[in-house]
């Protein structure tokens, strides 16, 4: 008798539309990670800082393009199976 399990089955392929979707709202989503940059950097650049009641806005910023990269990387990656 052998031990061995059988394979998996194979991973459904993601929808077209899906990855479309995901790839679109990742682009949308760096708008904003894009203004953060552009305002942080003009922040830096004129005073030597960024204003304390502008750095939440440009963190969040960040954040969301981030979240931004990370959407088009899976929409083009892919599902992992």
């Amino acid at each position: 008798m052998s031990d061995t399990l059988p394979p998996p089955p194979p991973a459904q392929p993601r929808s077209g539309c899906l990855t479309a979707l995901m790839a679109m709202f990742g682009i949308i989503m760096l708008l904003p990670g894009l203004c953060a940059i552009l305002f942080g950097g003009m922040s830096v650049f004129e005073v030597g800082r960024i204003d304390s009641d502008m750095a939440p806005l440009v963190f969040l910023g960040l954040v969301v393009g981030i979240g931004g990269v990370a959407l088009v990387w899976a929409a083009i990656k892919g599902r992992r199976g």
